[in-house]
């Protein structure tokens, strides 16, 4: 065999020993990645649909018995039978009543707060405003407690203003935090342009400031009423017997009730929220609802 052959044998060994060594650890490095990456993508979608799914399931189950994967009979009963009991429907009432009342006040009562956060120098501003993230910071239910001993010497327990003074509880981070940044993401320079050309503050506020920070204010709006709506705990202890909201009734359907029933209370429970975070999603994805919690 001649020289010029023997070097032409021994030069692929030479060049892609090294580089088919390498291509191969690299490979598996990242397909073990996107393994571990897909399983945890997979259990989080579990974790958090899985519920809904069975809930789904169990509310237009007609017959599902084990080991059956899927109910045998689809059926709407459930559904008829829930609406044929007054006192379910007046829960479903009492807390489409209460909810938009509590997200009303709510806004009266804190966004002129958050307004005068992000524009005013409020002394304590810093201190106020962990105050009230405090609220939910700890179990609430030893708040409630206290909170009930105060309505029973003010006659507030059983009524409907106690129980909307309870779950106003739960609204006011999202409605002072979020509207907060909101309103300091404005510009100054467009609010000054304005009263340059002659607009008074109030004005400016509804022309320039209001409409900008709408987006933020609507996000909180939108968590409080469903912070408003899912209420349980306080509205237990202060609206006990007179007012029996949704959340209060399914204490007493997951052990007076068929499952059905339970079932089919909790996605009616469920369909308000999902529609409402749907609809807020591009906002929160864009993230007002992070930029209220760095104010």
């Amino acid at each position: 065999m001649s020289v010029g052959a023997t070097v032409a044998a021994q030069e692929p060994r030479i060049t892609l020993d090294q580089p088919t060594a390498r291509v191969p650890r690299r490979a598996r490095r990242i397909t073990w990645t996107k393994v571990v990456s897909t399983i945890a993508v997979v259990l989080l979608f579990v974790f958090i649909f899985g519920p809904l799914v069975w809930l789904l399931l169990w509310a237009f189950a007609g017959v599902w018995h084990y080991p059956s994967l899927l109910p045998q009979k689809w059926s709407l009963s459930w559904w008829r039978q829930v609406f044929n009991y007054p006192q379910l429907v007046r829960s479903v009432e009492l807390s489409f009543l209460f909810a938009p009342t509590v997200t009303a006040l709510s806004a009266v009562v804190c966004l002129p707060a958050a307004y005068a956060f992000a524009r005013f120098r409020v002394p304590g501003r810093r201190a106020l405003m962990i105050t009230l993230f405090s609220v939910n910071a700890f179990p609430k239910i030893g708040l409630y407690i206290t909170i009930a001993t105060l309505f029973f010497a003010l006659h507030l327990m059983g009524t409907f203003f106690g129980v909307v003074l309870i779950q106003l509880l739960g609204t006011i981070v999202f409605m002072t935090w979020i509207p907060t940044a909101a309103f300091a993401a404005v510009p100054r320079a467009l609010e000054d342009a304005a009263r340059d050309v002659g607009a008074s503050r109030l004005r400016t506020f509804f022309s320039v400031t209001l409409p900008l920070a709408a987006p933020g204010i609507f996000v909180a709006m939108v968590l409080s009423f469903l912070a408003s709506l899912d209420e349980a705990q306080g509205t237990f202890l202060v609206g006990i017997p007179n007012y029996v909201t949704m959340p209060v009734q399914m204490y007493s359907l997951v052990s007076d009730y068929p499952p059905e029933a339970a079932a089919v209370f909790a996605v009616l429970l469920s369909i308000p929220s999902v529609i409402l975070m749907l609809l807020v999603r591009k906002h929160v994805m864009g993230g007002a609802l992070a930029r209220g919690f760095q104010v």
